[in-house]
Parts: structure tokens; sequence; C-alpha cells
């Protein structure tokens, strides 16, 4: 592929990306993202909560397209290392391969009468404070975000949660007799966190399957000989739409009351500087997954893992990127041995470049019938029918929709005006 019309080569830059650790601060690989938009002529700038921003196209340019990954990488940092196609190194694939396709098709795309921004930020790996600014202040039609789908346009993601089960006892001396034993209660907290989902939980997603709730660690007690008064309980959740983080812990610390009362239990969640990453489902019929398919990009499936898409639903939103979370070998990104074919950045950025092209140009347009958004009522799938109508859902069936023209409200719709 070599450089672009701006002198932009995605191959340099990643080698460039890779090399630059970014596991203790995301400092030193924005400044390398930076140099490189300003010199292919771009005006990158960097917000409060530490972002690159970059826009081509009018202010006012319609459809409007985000591109969006992040900079910061998992610790420990792992060097750069190249073998012919292969290059290895922290970043390599999560998420620097994909950032490289993105700003090369970022320069490369003449978006005409729309618009591309590209939103780039510092903090996914931790607590996403970046991609909650982006979602307060950039109001695109559609998302793109970079992550390693190996080359899959990937439409739907589990959304994760995560918090305590606090179990209340009363200490006493282990030989008295007396006391309420919290580790003892916890029996049937833990039974009760098994029937949550086949009593409570969310249906069964057509994209998604079904949630999954996992106790991941249980610690209680302050000595050896003495009646613990306190058992904790931690619970991953990885949830479908519509569950939401609110509603997942008022319906958990409903079932707790039902299914063990006996057991003084509390559910919390975690406290979090931003939102918690809940569940997204794109229509996989919706004009943006079908430009990507028409580049080449594989068949729409969910992504593996909870995203910073999560933020930008409902509108519809494509992961994708070159690079796979794991192969027949065991885990890729975040593992020691991470990876990705210098072969398949090319690529990547190839897809983006023609999927980009397609739908800026003949996607929907600034008419607010054509790009109304609708996410059904039963599933949460958002569509963005050419005439207004979303008649039946192609996901589940459903006929019942809530407007969501403002993408960050899926309360207070109503017809489209």
């Amino acid at each position: 592929m070599g450089a672009n019309a701006g002198g932009f080569d995605p191959l340099d830059f990643h080698e460039r990306a890779v090399r630059t650790p970014s596991h203790e601060s995301p400092d030193a690989m924005r400044e390398v993202l930076v140099d490189a938009l300003e010199a292919a002529g771009a005006a990158p700038t960097v917000d409060d909560a530490g972002n690159v921003r970059a826009t081509r196209g009018g202010s006012r340019g319609s459809p409007h397209v985000a591109l969006n990954t992040h900079v910061d990488t998992v610790p420990p940092h792992v060097p750069f290392e190249r073998d012919g196609d292969v290059v290895r190194g922290r970043g390599a694939c999560d998420a620097k391969g994909p950032l490289a396709a993105l700003v090369d098709a970022f320069l490369a795309v003449d978006p005409g009468d729309g618009r591309l921004t590209l939103a780039v930020t510092p903090d996914e790996e931790t607590t996403s404070a970046g991609a909650a600014a982006l979602d307060i202040d950039v109001d695109a039609d559609a998302y793109v975000v970079g992550e390693p789908t190996d080359l899959d346009a990937c439409t739907a993601a589990r959304g994760r949660f995560e918090g305590t089960v606090t179990v209340r006892g009363e200490a006493a001396h282990a030989a008295s007799g007396a006391g309420r034993n919290a580790v003892l209660d916890a029996e049937g907290v833990l039974g009760a966190l098994r029937t949550f989902d086949a009593e409570r939980g969310p249906d069964e997603h057509a994209q998604l399957g079904g949630p999954l709730l996992t106790p991941t660690r249980v610690r209680g007690g302050e000595a050896i000989n003495q009646v613990p008064a306190e058992c904790r309980i931690d619970v991953d959740r990885r949830s479908v739409p519509p569950e939401t983080a609110d509603g997942f812990e008022q319906a958990l610390n409903d079932h707790l009351a039902e299914r063990a009362p006996d057991a003084r239990a509390a559910f919390g969640l975690t406290d979090r500087e931003t939102p918690f990453l809940e569940a997204f489902a794109t229509d996989t019929d919706d004009p943006l997954v079908e430009a990507f398919r028409a580049a080449g990009a594989g068949d729409p499936r969910p992504f593996g893992a909870a995203t910073e898409a999560s933020y930008f639903a409902p509108a519809p939103t494509v992961v994708f990127g070159p690079g796979v979370l794991a192969d027949g070998e065991g885990p890729v990104a975040h593992a020691d041995r991470e990876y990705v074919r210098r072969s398949d950045v090319e690529r990547a950025a190839a897809i983006l470049r023609d999927a980009l092209a397609s739908f800026v140009t003949s996607g929907p347009d600034a008419d607010p019938e054509r790009r109304a958004l609708f996410a059904c009522d039963d599933c949460a799938v958002v569509t963005a029918p050419a005439d207004g109508d979303p008649g039946a859902c192609r996901v589940c069936g459903a006929t019942s929709f809530t407007y969501v023209r403002n993408r960050r409200s899926r309360t207070g719709g109503g017809p489209a005006p």
C-alpha cells in the first residue's frame, strides 16, 4: 500500500507506535499520533480529557462518521519485534494496528459533503474517561471503533459491569457457638446467583446470546478463631441489551431478597469515575455494516470483549480492525505473544478506505427522515431505515420501536418529527 497522498505510511506508523511504550502513560504515544497527523496536513487537537481529535469535511457535513480507538495499552510493555510479515509487541493488535488503519483511512478518504472525525482516546484500558467525554460532545451519525476483529465487521458486544455482594453477620469467638457466620450465609447467596438469569435476567439476545453472571472472588473473616462478621462476593456481569447497570443492580438485590432471605446480603456496583460499558447492538443490515461487507470485511458477528463502542450506542456502530483477541495457540491481545500481521494492517486500511468512501457519499444524507434512528424495544438493536419507517425488527421481528434521533436518550422517544 505504501504512503497515501498525505505522505502517511500505515506500516511505518505502526512500527513507531509499537516501539513506543504506552502502558504507564499515553503521553509519548499521543505525541507520535499528533506528529503524524500534522505531518500529513491534518490539524489535530488534544482536548481536556486527553483525546486526540481531527476533522475532515465541513462542520455541518452529513453523514458524519466518527473513527475511534485508543493509544493506551495494558502492562507490561513487550518490546517490538518483526519477523517477516509478523509484528510482535505490546499494542501490536490492541490497538495500534487498528489505529494505523483508521488514521490511514481518515487521511485518504475525501468526505465530500460528509464529515469524518478521528477521535482517539487515552485510557480505554482503565477508566474510559476519554470516551465518556466524546459521548457528551461528539454526536456522529455512525461510528467505527478500532479493535482486533480479524477483519470482521463486528456489530454487537456484551457490556461489562462489576460489583460486590456483601453478606453481614455477627462476630463471635469460634468456640462460643454464638454470632452469625457470614461465610455460611454466603452459601445461600451463591445459590441465588446461579438462578438469577433464569428467573430475572434479560431474554437471550439474537446476536449476543444470553448474559453471563460469574462470581470471581470470595473474601471473609479476620481470624481463624473468629466467627466472620462479613463475607464479600465479587461478581463479573457480561450483559446483553436492554439491561442497564442500574437495572441489573436493582434486579439482583430483589432476587437476593427473594431467594436468600435469611442472608443479610446486599449488592452494589463498583464505584467508577465513568459509566459502565453497557451492551450494544447494531442491525446487521444497517447501511454502515453493508458498506463494510461490500468493501471486503468479514461477515457481521459479535465482538468478544467489551469496548468503548458502548458509549456511542445506539448510533450505528461497527467494531473493526486487524489482529485477533486469541488464536489456536491461546490469548493474543494483552498477552506476552501479542502480534499482528502487517498484511492485515494494510488490508484493514484498504477496507476502511472503501467502506468510508462509500458510506459518506451514498449513506444517509442530511434529511432527518432518512437519518432517523430507531431502537427495538425488545432487543435494543438500532436501525436507520431509508424511508423513516422501521417496520419489523430484522433481528427479533418485534414491531415496537423507540425513536432515538438523539442517540443518548432511549427514553422519552415518540414518533419521528
